[in-house]
């Protein structure tokens, strides 16, 4: 947010010292500026109420540092996506989901659970590789399911073979990330 010193210099001392006040709300060049426009005023300022001032200036400008999402969350984002995206197309080459209202619906459901899994990865969110790992795990019970697609719809079954690559891959890459890069502990 920037803050123009014209609008401010058109302020009366009262309405600047508001600013910088410490229980001020003002952004810290606000309250920067308005110190600077009251001392050109000729407004003295005791050498506490310069150091108040500038320790309210300094507190207010500790941004949080911008955490860095290790590229690893990224790139096992992008798997996970992609085996989302071959979801879909699933969805539009098997004949028995497109032929009721709510199998559509239970579909359209998962593939949406699975993209908002898909982006608190890609957020860097370390305990989604467990929620990953537990759904794999589970999907292990599908592997017969897979197989059988395999044989009467080969298009249908590869695809899922593709999507589970794709999302061990994923998984594994997750795995691999050290501990200090999740956005858990980056937050302040």
């Amino acid at each position: 947010m920037s803050v123009k010193k014209s609008v401010l210099e058109q302020k009366t001392n009262t309405e600047l010292e508001k600013y910088i006040v410490p229980e001020s709300r003002f952004v810290p060049e606000a309250i920067r500026y308005a110190f600077e426009i009251l001392k050109s005023r000729g407004r003295h300022f005791s050498d506490d109420e310069v150091k108040s001032i500038e320790r309210l200036i300094a507190s207010k400008e500790e941004v949080v540092e911008d955490r860095v999402v290790h590229e690893n969350y990224i790139k096992a984002s992008n798997l996970f996506l992609v085996s989302v995206g071959l979801g879909l197309i699933n969805i539009f080459l098997a004949p028995e989901i497109t032929a009721e209202g709510s199998t559509i619906a239970v579909s359209i459901f998962t593939l949406g659970f699975l993209l908002i899994i898909g982006l608190l990865i890609r957020k860097g969110f370390d305990w989604m590789k467990y929620v990953l790992l537990v759904f794999m795990i589970i999907g292990v019970l599908a592997i017969p399911l897979i197989l059988q697609n395999i044989i009467y719809q080969p298009a249908v079954g590869i695809i899922n073979l593709i999507q589970t690559a794709l999302q061990v891959v994923s998984l594994v890459i997750l795995f691999k990330i050290p501990a200090n890069h999740s956005a858990e502990k980056q937050r302040v």
